[in-house]
């Protein structure tokens, strides 16, 4: 291994390109190295289907939770420690998560949940009624770091700060040549509908992270969610690894520079360094 090319942007990410497809390994690995993300990108699976389920059951190395735990606690463990785990329904333990993976019902409990956002009873209802659902034959649903995943994600699930969140939805638009890039927030939800949209609809989003994520310990550092189609991450990531080559850096707005933003004056031009003059 040569720890200097890794360190080279451009010649990394040369190396890259001369493979015909990215691994899920090189995804997670593109990310961290150009755009210095932290976590792992979680690979989440939703089982429609009996015999798939039984299948990753006989084959994967997996867990599964002690007590009913709330969805975004599955992706904090596959993004923090790199679980492989898994969830039938009497493993969720969020009754909003329940109601968007078609697990439950819409009751007067999930309508009054939702009152804290909302004007009233009827506004509240309006908040629930247009998220989107699963269908209701869901089986259960796995979530594990991409470059572990044992299956072919449905929907991949990252946290990132902000900026990093913005160079990849650019990546994304220019890859796919789809704009603009069109994010969506629900009031409540963010993880588990976030995630469940993306699957209905077939398009990312970037969305805030739900209101009670910080204290609740399921939120490291106040990260937003970027969520991404199981088959559009990697040519996103192609094209963060084309342009690296062609400017010489992942950073936008200085062009070429290896740290994402660059944050220091933007592009004042007082602050220049250059070669040395000879005398």
């Amino acid at each position: 291994m040569d720890t200097m090319e890794l360190l080279d942007d451009v010649a990394f990410a040369k190396a890259l390109l001369a493979k015909k497809t990215l691994s899920n390994a090189d995804l997670v690995f593109t990310l961290r190295n150009l755009l210095k993300m932290k976590y792992y990108p979680v690979a989440v699976k939703f089982f429609f289907d009996q015999k798939e389920l039984d299948e990753f059951k006989k084959t994967a190395d997996y867990k599964v939770s002690a007590h009913p735990f709330t969805f975004c606690h599955y992706l904090a463990a596959s993004r923090q420690r790199g679980d492989i785990l898994l969830s039938p329904e009497k493993g969720l333990g969020c009754t909003n998560a329940k109601f968007i993976f078609g697990w439950k019902e819409k009751d007067e409990g999930e309508i009054k949940s939702h009152l804290k956002y909302a004007k009233d009873m009827k506004q509240a209802e309006k908040i629930v009624d247009i998220k989107k659902r699963l269908p209701k034959n869901l089986l259960a649903y796995a979530t594990a770091p991409l470059h572990k995943a044992p299956y072919k994600p449905d929907v991949i699930h990252g946290m990132s700060d902000v900026l990093q969140a913005y160079h990849l939805g650019n990546d994304w638009s220019a890859a796919m040549n789809i704009m603009p890039f069109e994010m969506t927030m629900t009031m409540n939800s963010s993880a588990c509908h976030g995630v469940t949209a993306v699957f209905v609809d077939h398009k990312p989003n970037i969305t805030p992270m739900c209101s009670g994520s910080y204290t609740a310990g399921k939120t490291e550092q106040g990260e937003i969610n970027w969520i991404w189609p199981g088959d559009q991450l990697e040519p996103t990531v192609r094209w963060l690894l084309e342009r690296t080559v062609r400017d010489g850096g992942s950073s936008f707005p200085r062009t070429g520079e290896t740290y994402p933003g660059f944050n220091m004056c933007k592009l004042c031009p007082f602050l220049v360094w250059h070669k040395p003059t000879k005398e």
